[in-house]
């Protein structure tokens, strides 16, 4: 929908994650260029699901890309690179919307704060008071 906040999600197969608010309606290519590319290895195999904005963004950036077909019930490819899927990812998103329900409605003006909350304590990532009083003032860049 043209009135819902659109999040990018990447996340490497170590949980590596980064995420975004790229603005409202579908993912536009240079949207992931302003929010992907600068965080993307050169090298790395861009697997995702079928949205057009991403084969057009890796063709135009020299970028290996593979999609995998959600819509038409597939989950997994095997390819020379080995299991390709969005499963990593798809996983992060459901965590996040059952965390973002609790609050019964976000504001989108505030929403990359709390992206930025969630990251931090997805997957244990703050082990201290400290820690997360060090990410919540920017001392640490995520």
């Amino acid at each position: 929908s043209h009135h819902l906040d659109c999040i990018l999600v990447a996340r490497d197969r170590s949980g590596q994650t980064i995420d975004a608010v790229t603005g409202r309606g579908p993912l536009k290519v240079n949207q992931l260029v302003t929010h992907l590319l600068p965080k993307l290895d050169p090298q790395a195999l861009l697997a995702t699901d079928a949205n057009a904005a991403y084969p057009a963004f890796a063709l135009a950036h020299g970028i290996a890309h593979q999609a995998v077909n959600l819509s038409a019930g597939e989950r997994v490819r095997n390819g020379a690179e080995g299991a390709i899927h969005v499963q990593n990812v798809n996983a992060y998103h459901r965590r996040l919307k059952e965390w973002l329900a609790r609050f019964h409605g976000v504001a989108s003006r505030w929403l990359p704060n709390y992206l930025g909350w969630h990251w931090a304590l997805d997957g244990g990532r703050v082990t201290s008071v400290e820690q997360l009083l060090r990410i919540a003032f920017g001392v640490i860049n995520r």
